[in-house]
């Protein structure tokens, strides 16, 4: 056990946030925290990290209990990072004590070459903790980490301050993952993070050595990281096991089993309330009632079951169907800027999409998605063709929501794309994406970016587009109203073209992938399952036809020699054996040295695949030539 909440409560002005929590974490939990925006995830946090403490009810409630060994690695927005140190100084400074031993290993090293031996016992005591605690990984783990969230050699020796905030969020992630406490929470981890990005992390994550307490909307991560859910919902926590998918089954199951219990329940109530009130009174029935209030006094009531929050009801529809083959992209260049400092970022793209079809585009950050997107609805110029059908009506989603006017009310910015609707009518519309009560008197300024992202879905209802063109429509969203805009646009009937990181909707809505790359453009049919296996596929056959792996191969021991009574037979079979143990660690050493040299390569650093590869290698090797060495030891003995 690294942690245990009992009976925590919390209440903010006068309304209880969270009521009643109990959770126990173990030493290998992988724990996904989920529930709606507001809901009391990162006042759990605060509370777990002592950042804030719990209120309590009756005497001994709210108690948190930490195992002697727990340490506690908590992922704050931009926090925990020295913005004065460079990238690599404030990786290695998660190491300094590793690094004062280093240090204090060389001053005894000198001390010993001039002949003081006295301090050999200290230097072998602090060689072996050195070791122990993998001293000599220090600059591999950091590579790894490093390049793993994206930051290749180049970025080592700039200062933390000149990076941007999803950058220095990155690296704070980069930091904690070094830091390596055996209970690690992370809020929304993959915000700012491509698919290669967090597809890394998953990975790392998954053979992470500690217990993991992860807030995240992302519905993909949490099934590929997570092997239990836990829910908060009206304050209360209920812990689910398996991932997001298995939740959501077990969930469904159990509101149905709350539910047929509770109204079993109340059928008997109410068969014997009725029997008390109609022979209560009667003195031939009188003895018989009165057991029956008895019974009814010992039933330990069945709460109803939660019912949850009002879903929004969006539903995206058209009047007109377009021609069949509706949009041809042909030698399009995808670029930013304009004169001299014009940029391409994609030299040629082309592509045919037919009515009906649902494209999701994928790319890394800063590939060019949201500006292909505006070049295909015609706002910034362009190379080569692009040729819509007749009968085209486009109805576009801008994730920062631009078209909205900051100064106006929700109710004013509706009213005044249909000016001939009444009040209710606009509050009927706003009420299907959850817009009520006084949020729709408020300046679209002031509001959240999930709210601002419902208001633009309003709109579209309003627009009845044929095409459907969507730039991260579920940025900003609760899970809940996530799987609402999933459900709209898998049900929508005509064409979507939609940039987006959500896995799950990829998965779920697209049955076309378009992957943008600095060398080009790749399309394949299905969602983002299918495109994940092909890619993995392809790495695959590339690997098979690259270079061959290192091999190590062993020397095979002369049995007949360890058998031979002649000593002098032994002798001479030991010194043969290590001559070969000699040279292969010569070797060994040579590709080490090679492995070293070349992870600090750019292309090596920026690409986390290839460095995990060569950082497994190399700790192969590192154990492997302590296996030879300790075969030397004993060979050495025999030889004389």
């Amino acid at each position: 056990m690294l942690v245990r909440l009992t009976d925590v409560n919390k209440f903010y002005h006068g309304s209880q946030v969270l009521s009643h929590i109990h959770l126990t974490i173990e030493d290998n939990d992988r724990i996904g925290l989920i529930g709606v925006n507001g809901c009391g995830k990162s006042t759990l946090l605060r509370i777990l990290t002592e950042n804030e403490l719990p209120d309590h009810i009756t005497e001994g409630d709210g108690e948190i209990a930490y195992s002697g060994k727990t340490t506690v690695g908590y992922l704050e927005q931009m926090g925990g990072l020295d913005k004065t140190s460079t990238v690599w100084e404030e990786m290695r400074s998660v190491f300094q004590k590793l690094l004062d031993a280093q240090q204090q290993l060389h001053v005894l090293e000198q001390q010993m070459q001039k002949g003081d031996m006295s301090v050999s016992e200290e230097y072998h005591r602090l060689q072996t903790w050195f070791e122990s605690n993998d001293g000599y990984q220090i600059d591999v783990k950091i590579r790894t980490v490093l390049g793993g969230m994206g930051f290749g050699q180049e970025s080592y020796s700039r200062v933390i301050s000149g990076f941007s905030g999803g950058e220095k969020t990155r690296l704070a992630i980069a930091k904690l993952l070094l830091e390596e406490p055996n209970l690690l929470i992370l809020d929304e981890p993959t915000n700012h993070l491509d698919f290669k990005t967090v597809m890394w992390l998953e990975d790392y994550l998954r053979a992470y050595k500690g217990a993991l307490l992860l807030v995240s909307h992302d519905r993909y991560f949490l099934d590929r990281v997570c092997t239990s859910i836990c829910e908060i919902e009206r304050g209360r926590l209920t812990r689910y096991k398996g991932n997001y998918t298995s939740f959501t089954q077990l969930k469904e199951a159990a509101v149905a089993r709350q539910w047929k219990e509770y109204e079993m329940q109340q059928k008997e109530i109410a068969k014997l309330e009725d029997y008390v009130a109609r022979n209560l009174t009667r003195a031939s029935t009188a003895k018989s009632a009165q057991s029956r209030v008895k019974q009814l006094e010992k039933i330990e009531r069945i709460e109803k079951p939660v019912t949850g929050q009002k879903q929004a009801k969006i539903r995206f529809t058209y009047e007109a169907d377009p021609p069949t083959e509706l949009l041809k992209v042909q030698g399009t260049d995808i670029s930013v800027g304009r004169g001299e400092g014009r940029k391409i970022l994609l030299p040629e793209l082309s592509f045919e999409v037919r009515r009906g079809e649902k494209w999701g585009i994928i790319g890394d950050n800063g590939i060019g998605k949201s500006t292909l997107l505006k070049i295909l609805l015609g706002q910034l110029p362009h190379q080569g063709k692009i040729r819509w059908a007749s009968n085209v009506k486009i109805s576009y989603f801008e994730q920062e929501s631009t078209n909205l006017h900051p100064e106006k009310t929700v109710m004013q910015e509706i009213h005044d794309r249909v000016p001939s609707w009444t009040d209710l009518e606009v509050r009927k519309l706003l009420g299907q994406v959850r817009l009520t009560g006084e949020n729709v008197f408020k300046p679209i300024g002031v509001l959240s970016g999930g709210e601002r992202a419902k208001i633009c879905f309003a709109v579209m209802m309003l627009e009845h587009g044929n095409v459907l063109v969507m730039d991260e429509p579920t940025n900003h969203l609760d899970i809940a109203m996530k799987e609402v805009i999933e459900e709209a646009m898998a049900e929508f009937g005509g064409t979507l073209l939609f940039v987006s990181h959500d896995r799950y909707l990829l998965d779920k809505v697209a049955d076309h992938i378009l992957e943008l790359k600095a060398d080009g453009a790749a399309v394949s049919q299905g969602g983002f399952t299918q495109w994940l296996e092909a890619r993995q596929r392809a790495d695959a056959e590339a690997a098979a036809t690259a270079e061959p792996e290192y091999t190590q191969k062993k020397p095979k021991p002369d049995q007949t020699a360890y058998r031979s009574k002649k000593e002098r037979a032994r002798q001479a079979q030991a010194r043969t054996e290590l001559k070969a143990l000699d040279q292969q660690l010569e070797a060994m050493q040579q590709e080490m040295d090679t492995l070293t040299e070349e992870m600090s390569d750019d292309a090596v650093c920026s690409d986390y695949q290839r460095m995990n590869e060569k950082c497994q290698r190399l700790e192969t090797l590192r154990q492997q030539m302590e296996e030879i060495m300790e075969q030397m030891i004993e060979l050495e003995e025999i030889a004389g």
